[in-house]
């Protein structure tokens, strides 16, 4: 007001040049005065600031924005008359019954004629066959200005009041209004030079087509306030944000404030961090500036690191689930300070990292690392670890480590908040992001110097948060995109978070980049993508080949491939699930072997979890004190033809004698209401009896083998479970412990359990069976089972079967490793040289037997081979139907002075004369052949 005073008395007296003075100090303060308020946006307590609240609080969105001109509004009778309003500022006010209110602009919307795009139609049409609306007048820049906006469409009366209104789904519409943003490769901060003057510079692309402002906060450091404030600028032909700042960056820190509408909340200003972060901050406060490529972010060594060769094929691989935590938190021979850090894998003299050489030794060829991006559930600036002590059966540990669950430095990751930035808590200082990035690769350097590739458990299918909450990125600055929305318009949650929609280009490109930055920037090897039935094949099989192409080596993909939720049966899209992936190469897990070896199921409940006993743990030949005795013994005689599926590979097309004497293609076998062969190659199978999920192998035994079973019975029936995995054509797949008779204390979701109940131990002197009851939330149906389990004197095993168990697992994969006929790499090579024996109705359900052909095979190493797996308690025999025709003697890895299971060379027989193999109780026995 007193420069407007100052100007205008300027004016009066004729001081021209002074009022221009005037003028151009006001302008200066002007631009001072919000440069100054937007610094402090950058440093305010709180995430966002609601700038104009708004004049509504629905959050329906019925509508669906197919393209730029297209909306279907599902229901809505033909001849409706039908508006789209606007407000840049969220004044809009709709209410049936009554006019519009608050409006800048009014559009007509006229029943389309014209057919939608045949791919627009088919990604929508789980939407209904209603006719669409078309914004028919409407030019491109109005088109992409309307997305800045509220907007609404309603459906009026003939005096133009209100019978019913709704937002709209805004996907369709911005994939199809800012194609040209899926080609872009520099999102995120990059550093580099200017074309024009070859000087530093620092640029910032980010994509938010909704956004009506953005700037982007520097930080001198992860802690120290904002010192400066750059503005972005809008490319309307892809929806990005870009700008630069004419200096080298590197080392500091920024975040965006992203002017946006939220619907039902206002025009809000939201400080966000970067989707495409590489690196962080504290707690992802802030994102990290840094050259991925700058030698000071790598280890001595890293650029001439050689890849590891193991790997010809998909089916070569051999891999070890092991959570970074857990690998070194309980290892005293770790620097204290490295415990539960990736540098624990440096220290190649640790009883950890000798478990794992000697593991890579045997034949493993993976380690596959559960989440090791960025994750919101640790607190990496101050986490807790209680001190924890109790009885067997006492719920003391569980009250704790409840207590703690969410303030511990636990958890299992699968919570995502940047895709692309190593997880801090894994690091010495969170605090400072290039210590994540360098630590990370020395881990990885370290497993591959051990011989083992190195492999990612990523979660793309859901996000930590959404909406306005403290965890979400992505939502608060495209809001409405990235997620997967219902019907009315909420985020769909059915993997167990807020589910991401890989079907809208722009979540595609996330993780296709994602992927490609882990792969070229930290060397990794394979992905297993969590829940990956929640995302499109088609995407999937892009991904991989960008991959290829732009590596020029082969990633391998494996992935959960259940089929459930909202996109369950291809509701929406050819889902990457089990089903809809034969032909695709993409490795899927098989429950069919699993399920059949195991017993029940992931529905157990009550005294299930006791009485559905599987084909290792009881089922009919072993009873435990629930089972149902009348089952039939055809129960026991399908278990072992689903534990047969698994060995072929789950392959399609495979052929073999049922249980009823039929001979049947494995598709034509029922599991569970689908078919029991599903994959068209054996790669894309993926073989395993125990992950992280659900309870361990050892501990779903002790719900379920007799209680009377010895430990060191029970030590064996788990090395029979990881023979299945070992002798099964496909992908195998072992969980990090199942190797040492892993036990959460009967733990059944110990993802948030804290150290206690996921400890490992590398001496092999306990395997932390009977430490407590698990924590109850989950468990808690289960107590009266568990507490009689965890004081049963012969479940808790001794250390001697312990190692038993360990070296009988080395000897397994040395088993494998051994011979290329374990690891075939087509349908054609199963179908002509796998052949089972002891199969129809008169079989013995207990001895599973199998032949394979080596005769002119690279890598056979044996014309022929015979494996047993006797499930029973007491010896079998087996005379063979051709006796005499080769010369069978046990596998060299089974005469050894070190063999693991000493009864198997002592006991094991094959007698040339009359063709009969002599097979001890509860062992897996092979044999050679050499003609």
């Amino acid at each position: 007001m007193l420069f407007k005073q100052a100007i205008t008395h300027a004016s009066s007296s004729g001081g021209f040049l002074l009022v221009c003075a005037l003028m151009t100090y006001a302008m200066q303060a002007n631009a001072s005065d919000e440069s100054a308020t937007t610094i402090a946006a950058c440093n305010a307590g709180q995430f966002e600031t609601t700038l104009t609240a708004s004049a509504m609080v629905t959050k329906e969105a019925r509508a669906y924005w197919l393209s730029s001109k297209l909306i279907r509004w599902p229901g809505m009778a033909t001849g409706s008359k039908v508006k789209l309003y606007t407000s840049r500022t969220g004044q809009l006010k709709l209410s049936k019954g009554s006019k519009p209110l608050g409006f800048d602009e009014a559009i007509m919307l006229t029943e389309s004629n014209i057919p939608a795009d045949s791919s627009i139609a088919k990604r929508f049409a789980y939407t209904g066959s209603d006719k669409a609306y078309e914004l028919a007048n409407s030019g491109l820049k109005q088109l992409r200005s309307l997305q800045q906006a509220q907007v609404m469409i309603a459906t009026e009366d003939e005096d133009g009041q209100i019978i019913d209104y709704t937002s709209l789904q805004v996907a369709g519409a911005l994939d199809d209004l800012y194609k040209a943003a899926s080609s872009l490769n520099d999102y995120g901060a990059n550093l580099g030079k200017a074309a024009a003057t070859k000087t530093a510079q620092t640029q910032f692309r980010v994509w938010a087509p909704t956004a009506q402002r953005i700037s982007v906060c520097l930080y001198p450091d992860g802690k120290a306030k904002s010192n400066a404030i750059l503005a972005m600028q809008f490319d309307e032909s892809t929806g990005t944000w870009h700008t630069s700042d004419k200096s080298d960056l590197s080392n500091k820190y920024y975040t965006y404030l992203v002017d946006v509408y939220i619907p039902g909340q206002g025009l809000v200003r939201n400080r966000v961090t970067d989707p495409y972060s590489i690196s962080l901050t504290t707690d992802s406060m802030r994102s990290y500036i840094a050259d991925l490529s700058s030698s000071k972010l790598k280890p001595s060594g890293w650029d001439a690191q050689k890849l590891n060769p193991k790997v010809k094929n998909q089916t070569d691989m051999q891999v070890y689930e092991l959570h970074v935590r857990d690998f070194s938190i309980n290892d005293t021979t770790v620097k204290p300070a490295w415990r539960g850090k990736y540098l624990a894998f440096t220290e190649a003299g640790t009883k950890g990292m000798k478990h794992l050489q000697a593991l890579s030794a045997a034949g493993m060829t993976d380690i596959h690392l559960l989440p090791v991006f960025d994750f919101a559930t640790v607190s990496e600036a101050k986490c807790e670890t209680p001190a924890i002590k109790g009885k067997a059966d006492s719920a003391e540990q569980q009250k704790l480590a409840t207590q703690y669950a969410d303030k511990d430095c636990y958890n299992w990751g699968y919570e995502p908040y940047h895709y692309n930035a190593p997880e801090g808590s894994y690091a010495t200082d969170a605090s400072d992001g290039a210590k994540r990035i360098i630590e990370f690769r020395k881990m990885v350097m370290a497993l591959q110097n051990a011989g083992l590739r190195v492999g990612m458990d990523v979660v793309y299918n859901h996000t930590a948060g959404a909406g306005q909450t403290q965890y979400s990125v992505l939502d608060r600055i495209v809001p409405g995109y990235y997620q997967r929305l219902n019907q009315l318009g909420q985020i769909e949650r059915s993997t167990c978070c807020d589910n991401t929609a890989t079907e809208n280009s722009m979540m595609a490109k996330l993780m296709s980049d994602s992927v490609l930055l882990w792969t070229k920037q930290y060397k990794i090897d394979s992905f297993r993508f969590d829940l990956m039935g929640h995302q499109p094949r088609q995407i999937m099989e892009e991904m991989q080949a960008r991959l290829l192409q732009e590596t020029g080596r082969q990633i391998q993909f494996l992935g959960e491939g259940w089929n459930f939720g909202e996109i369950a049966d291809g509701k929406r899209f050819v889902q990457a699930s089990q089903l809809s992936l034969n032909g695709s190469g993409i490795g899927s897990f098989s429950d069919r072997a699993r399920d059949a070896i195991r017993g029940g199921g992931h529905g157990d409940a009550g005294a299930g979890i006791v009485k559905n006993q599987g084909y290792l743990n009881g089922l009919i030949h072993m009873p435990n004190a629930l089972a149902d005795k009348a089952r039939p013994k055809q129960d026991l005689l399908r278990a072992a033809d689903m534990l047969r599926v698994g060995l072929a590979g789950s392959l399609r097309q495979f052929r073999m004698q049922g249980f009823d004497d039929q001979s049947k293609q494995l598709q034509e076998i029922d599991y569970a209401g689908q078919a029991a062969g599903y994959v068209s190659q054996p790669g894309e199978v993926v073989n395993y009896v125990e992950n992280h999920d659900n309870q361990t192998l050892f501990d779903i035994n002790a719900y379920r083998l007799p209680a009377e079973t010895s430990s060191a019975d029970r030590a064996r029936i788990q090395a029979l479970a990881l023979a299945t995995t070992a002798f099964s054509q496909g992908v195998a797949y072992y969980h990090a412990g199942v190797d040492i008779l892993r036990s959460k204390s009967m733990d059944g979701n110990s993802f948030n359990s804290g150290d206690w109940f996921n400890r490992l131990d590398w001496s092999y002197s306990d395997n932390y069976f009977g430490t407590g009851l698990p924590p109850e939330k989950d468990n808690a149906q289960f107590y009266p089972y568990i507490k009689t389990a965890l004081n049963n004197p012969n479940i808790k095993p001794t250390k001697q079967d312990i190692k038993f168990s360990r070296d009988q697992f080395r000897d397994l994969l040395k088993i494998r490793s051994s011979s290329s006929l374990f690891r075939m790499s087509t349908l054609d090579e199963i179908a002509q040289r796998l052949h089972f024996y002891n199969t129809g109705s008169t079989q013995n359900p207990l001895l599973i037997v199998a032949h394979l052909d080596g005769k002119q095979m690279p890598g056979a190493n044996f014309s022929s081979i015979m494996y047993f797996i006797n499930a029973s308690q007491q010896t079998q025999i087996l005379d063979r139907i051709k006796p005499g025709q080769t010369p069978y003697v046990l596998h060299p890895v089974h005469r050894a002075s070190g063999a693991a299971d000493q009864r198997v060379a002592k006991e094991a027989k094959y007698d040339s004369n009359s063709g009969r193999f002599t097979i001890p109780a509860l062992s897996a026995v092979v044999f050679v052949g050499h003609e």
